[in-house]
């Protein structure tokens, strides 16, 4: 039966297991947008009110679950609005497939309205993309589309759709399988360099585990956990990485970095044997590259080879899926009968870790100050919620302050923009985490700079009924750049000012788009505020919390210092 390439479309989405596309329509997909018109009761559109949001929303879907995002754009600024969202994909490793329309083929390269090369713009920031010329191959690119990006080292893969191509017809078949002689990700870790890693893990006097969103991308948590425990090893995250490990459990360091814990950081630069996992070497972590863990040997498990030694050279390099690899790891060090690591060795370790913990990094003082502090409200948000919200966050102090005290024990409730820093991916993100977990608790922390980079998905949440709890920790600033302005520009706070004259009243905001607005602003009112939020299960509740200006985040690691150079008051 000959279907037109639209029809195709969709069948595609359905044979994909696809449930969800996040979108906004134009003159380009007109075609595709009137069988997803038809086809409602199998995929469900959620319009965003921008397409960046679109975007954000499909990641915020992926992150908090086990499938692709999946979104859908016009040609044009459609395509190009879309680009920071499939940026900030790209850098953290969400699999996503985006659709974009583009013009009829014949005017393609005519500078025909709405066009522009969407495939030669993102291709720095895709794992792949496509531009179908034929009918006859838009299945099995769309195919391909959704193996590339959720195999190997997950990405976004863009797949641009030529408006006539649309009503063109062919026969469909839609591929089983699909097998690419040029893609062909390596899964399983080479036997000996898994028998050197165990070698290594077994000789280590001061190790530390430090885990990345791979372990996340991969589902391999419970293989983390597993790993750690057994070898009583202390573990820390990246950003990314938090809920991968459970958090209130006693080996966790907490986050390593620019802003992560004393503790972690100067386990970090003392290590003598180092496993990295699902890791990337970032620059927020490493600090200064030439001071980084000096005297360790390390063992680095990565999906991509083309991360391997980027940033950091290692001793030990493992290709392979982390799940695959970990359970190999399990394998060797149970076919050995000297699998006990020096146990000597690690108490005496341990011991050190718990003088640097008794710094107390984190230790701030709400009971002697009249004005909220976005630490408290963060600690009081994981009490009401219970520690098992799915939370987003948008880009800004008030990251860090989620990533520092909301404890995160599972993986996928963490949602937010760690590579490209993407303020603004807050509040769509959890909407799409909402739309995937209709009955889960979602919140998103934001700040009164970034929530309005995308507030206008506020208008998507009241027309889909999604129930978000919102925490603005208002400061009056855009905070993090406050921060560095105050610390390195001496206190030139230039264009940072967002106080109550250049704010809207973010109350009325909300009750305009037609949710519940509440602005508090003594910390004795704080976890009251919180209850009542989170009581009402149906409704969308902005919560504006009027918090003290200058707060800085802290530890800090400055610009061009080592992980044991922190600034901790």
């Amino acid at each position: 039966m000959k279907l037109t390439g639209a029809e195709i479309f969709i069948e595609c989405l359905k044979a994909e297991g696809v449930d969800t596309i996040f979108g906004y329509p134009g003159g380009a997909v007109l075609y595709l947008y009137d069988e997803l018109y038809k086809s409602a009761d199998s995929v469900r559109h959620i319009l965003a009110r921008h397409e960046q949001g679109a975007i954000h929303a499909a990641e915020g879907y992926a992150k908090s679950t086990d499938k692709p995002g999946v979104a859908i754009v016009t040609s044009g600024p459609g395509a190009t609005n879309a680009v920071t969202g499939i940026a900030d994909a790209y850098m953290d490793s969400v699999p996503l497939v985006v659709f974009t329309g583009q013009v009829p083929r014949p005017l393609i390269g005519n500078d025909a309205f709405q066009e522009v090369d969407i495939v030669g713009i993102t291709r720095p920031c895709v794992k792949h993309n496509f531009l179908v010329t034929e009918v006859e191959k838009l299945a099995e690119t769309i195919k391909k589309a959704f193996h590339i990006a959720t195999t190997g080292r997950p990405g976004p893969v863009l797949v641009d759709i030529p408006k006539d191509l649309t009503i063109d017809t062919t026969e469909f078949v839609y591929p089983d399988s699909i097998n690419m002689r040029s893609y062909q990700p390596t899964v399983k870790g080479n036997k000996k360099q898994i028998k050197k890693a165990v070698d290594l893990i077994l000789e280590a006097k001061q190790p530390v585990i430090y885990s990345g969103g791979g372990v996340i991308s991969s589902g391999a948590s419970k293989q983390l956990t597993a790993l750690a425990r057994r070898l009583h090893y202390p573990i820390t995250n990246t950003l990314m990485g938090l809920g991968a490990y459970p958090a209130t459990d006693k080996q966790f360091l907490g986050m390593l970095g620019m802003h992560g814990t004393y503790e972690a950081n100067q386990s970090m630069h003392n290590v003598d044997i180092l496993i990295a996992i699902g890791s990337r070497f970032d620059d927020r972590v490493t600090g200064n590259i030439e001071k980084f863990c000096p005297n360790a040997r390390i063992i680095h498990i990565d999906i991509d080879p083309a991360s391997i030694s980027k940033n950091v050279s290692v001793d030990v390099p493992i290709v392979g899926d982390v799940k695959e690899v970990l359970n190999a790891i399990e394998i060797e060090l149970d076919s050995r009968d000297d699998n006990i690591p020096d146990q000597a060795a690690l108490e005496k370790w341990w011991q050190q870790i718990a003088v640097w913990r008794s710094k107390e990094c984190l230790k701030y003082d709400q009971a002697n100050d009249k004005e909220i502090k976005a630490q408290y409200v963060v600690e009081k948000l994981w009490e009401v919620t219970k520690g098992d919200a799915y939370v987003s966050s948008d880009v800004g102090q008030h990251q860090m302050w989620a990533a520092q005290f909301y404890k995160f024990d599972k993986p996928n409730r963490w949602l937010n923009s760690g590579g490209l820093g993407t303020m603004g991916f807050g509040l769509p993100a959890a909407m799409g985490a909402q739309v995937a977990h209709p009955e889960a608790t979602v919140t998103c922390i934001t700040g009164d700079g970034s929530i309005q980079m995308c507030i206008q998905e506020l208008a998507t949440c009241m027309q889909e009924g999604l129930p978000l709890k919102i925490i603005n920790l208002n400061n009056g600033f855009l905070g993090m750049v406050r921060q560095w302005q105050e610390f390195f520009y001496q206190k030139r706070y230039s264009s940072v000012r967002m106080e109550k004259q250049v704010n809207p009243d973010f109350v009325k905001l909300a009750e305009a788009y037609g949710h519940v607005g509440m602005r508090i602003e003594k910390p004795e009112d704080v976890e009251a505020a919180l209850k009542e939020a989170f009581a009402m299960t149906d409704r969308l509740v902005f919560m504006d919390f009027i918090t003290k200006q200058e707060a800085n985040v802290y530890p800090m690691i400055p610009a061009g210092a080592g992980l044991n150079e922190m600034i901790l008051v």
